[in-house]
């Protein structure tokens, strides 16, 4: 886990980022400096079995290890002593979700980016059958992930850097993958125990990873009294990397502001 502190003052508040599927907080310096300039603090962390995390790469038992693992950056976010909202990006989307849906949160705000709420690419039949009963008799084996760079921003400059990550991962276990699809269906069957709190989600509307159909699903199902939905035209799946960043940022900043000058 990093934290950063804000650059200005006043301090507005602490975001908790929480990162997507094969990456890891080191994709995140441009949005993390953004923050800091804009009078936020910052923590991140590097979920399971990502990035720099010791453990296995690619491999989860549970997915309650990350649920788990954001409760411990909320937890020091907190100690802060500013308002707390959070981000989460793609899978990352997918944890803030099944978190708020196990427990409540002081939580000002949240942002989610192109949530893991469904996915385009899905392995055929028999991969699909083979990895129900391999998930019961050899969980860490594990598959090509199928996510691009290509796929997953327009942005040249970022795919360059992608592609000589090493920390990139490229492979996944058959276990996770299931784990991602009971997530899924948790979060969706589960939507009546998402928090009550004020949610900004934002989709690539070119989106190439994540079915945006099955978001607009979730979003419109979730009753909270304050709810806004944005589709970026055109924008691929990252949207914080996007040649549009800056209008998508200057967007997230509004939503948070908001609510942060909204404190009494």
């Amino acid at each position: 886990m990093w934290k950063w502190k804000a650059e200005v003052e006043p301090v507005k508040g602490v975001i908790v980022i929480i990162h997507g599927a094969a990456e890891h907080h080191g994709r995140y310096k441009w949005l993390v400096e953004m923050w800091r300039l804009s009078g936020y603090h910052v923590v991140m962390g590097d979920l399971p079995g990502q990035g720099t995390s010791t453990r296995r790469r690619g491999h989860i038992k549970s997915f309650d290890e990350y649920i788990k693992e954001v409760n411990i950056w909320i937890t020091e976010a907190k100690k802060f002593g500013v308002p707390l909202f959070l981000l989460g990006h793609s899978m990352g989307g997918l944890v803030v979700i099944r978190a708020l849906q196990e427990k409540h949160h002081e939580i000002k705000a949240v942002i989610l980016s192109s949530p893991c709420l469904g996915i385009l690419y899905k392995p055929n039949k028999a991969i699909e059958l083979a990895s129900k009963g391999l998930n019961m008799i050899a969980p860490s084996f594990k598959v090509d992930s199928k996510l691009s760079v290509e796929i997953a921003t327009r942005n040249k400059s970022v795919q360059e850097l992608d592609e000589n990550d090493s920390l990139y991962v490229t492979k996944v276990s058959v276990r996770w993958y299931r784990e991602l699809i009971k997530a899924m269906e948790e979060a969706q069957n589960q939507v009546g125990k998402f928090q009550q709190v004020p949610l900004l989600l934002m989709q690539g509307g070119e989106d190439k990873i994540v079915d945006k159909s099955l978001v607009k699903k979730w979003f419109n199902k979730v009753d909270l009294l304050e709810k806004n939905y944005k589709e970026w035209k055109g924008l691929y799946h990252e949207i914080f990397s996007e040649p549009e960043r800056d209008l998508v940022f200057e967007t997230a900043k509004r939503f948070y502001d908001t609510h942060s000058e909204s404190v009494t």
